[in-house]
């Protein structure tokens, strides 16, 4: 389901954020979904169950998922596709420029890649 990296600067409860709405990208959770409950969740990941409602705490403010008191957290349908897209799009964007950052490529040059490519509108795989 979700992969979290404890050796990331990325703090667990970013990482878990990132994978649910990634996994809503793709399809693989669906709207009304139900989440696992947070103990579940918690134990299932190894991590602490206050770090699972944090990012759950975060995913419903975002507008990802919604509560039902006493139900749990379910996906919420997606109005904001547009907005969730671009949020991975960021989160990969900060990836590569970590991945610059650490292999020495210089800020001037990084900055010069990404603006020639938002000029030209070129993809890159």
């Amino acid at each position: 389901m979700i992969a979290l990296d404890f050796q990331s600067r990325v703090p667990i409860y970013e990482q878990l954020v990132n994978g649910i709405i990634r996994l809503r990208i793709l399809g693989v959770l669906t709207p009304d979904e139900q989440l696992p409950a947070v103990r579940s969740l918690a134990v299932t990941l190894a991590i602490n169950p206050n770090t699972v409602q944090k990012a759950y705490q975060l995913l419903e403010e975002q507008q990802i998922i919604y509560s039902l008191p006493g139900k749990g957290s379910f996906i919420k349908p997606l109005e904001n596709q547009k907005l969730l897209e671009m949020k991975e799009t960021s989160e990969r964007l900060k990836k590569a420029a970590v991945n610059a950052f650490e292999k020495g490529l210089p800020l001037g040059e990084s900055l010069q890649i990404i603006h020639e490519a938002y000029e030209r509108g070129m993809k890159y795989d």
